[in-house]
């Protein structure tokens, strides 16, 4: 059993997680969109993704988070869920963006991905200290070189049926 102060730590930890990843997701669709789509004021949308101590225990309603990722390029909270459980996330082939063309196009994606999160890497590290924004930088170019894999990946079991 884990000691209290461990717990709460990760239970912590687990929250601002998932916080980072709906303000991914609004930032994704963006804040006037998601208004309009949910039907819910900036207030209230706000407050989904605020670190403030007074709106901790404050996480967007599974309903409006279906709404946003229906609208949005990449499913953030969804994705953050699956990483929580270690759960490997695919999408439906027919539902997929019709735009990409192959696998050499996804390596080159991915290297342009990759080329620029450890650009964002090599600029938060300068101090010896990654902050908060930082941070955020690199998670957002983390979930982009996400996509890109999981674009290569669809595209590899394409070529191999």
């Amino acid at each position: 059993m884990f000691p209290v102060h461990i717990f709460a730590k990760i239970i912590m930890s687990l929250d601002t997680y998932l916080k980072n990843h709906t303000e991914a997701l609004v930032k994704d669709v963006g804040f006037e969109a998601a208004c309009a789509l949910t039907g819910r004021s900036k207030a209230t949308i706000g407050r989904y993704y605020s670190d403030q101590v007074e709106h901790g225990d404050r996480f967007m309603p599974i309903d409006v988070v279906a709404q946003l990722e229906a609208a949005s390029a990449f499913p953030h909270v969804t994705a953050a869920l699956a990483d929580l459980r270690g759960i490997t996330l695919s999408y439906d082939s027919e539902k997929r963006d019709a735009q990409s063309s192959g696998v050499n196009q996804d390596v080159v994606a991915l290297a342009q991905r990759f080329a620029q999160l450890m650009s964002e890497y090599n600029q938060a590290i300068r101090d010896g200290k990654i902050t908060a924004n930082e941070a955020k930088r690199m998670l957002r170019e983390t979930l982009a070189l996400q996509q890109v894999l999981l674009d290569m990946k669809l595209n590899l079991e394409e070529e191999a049926t």
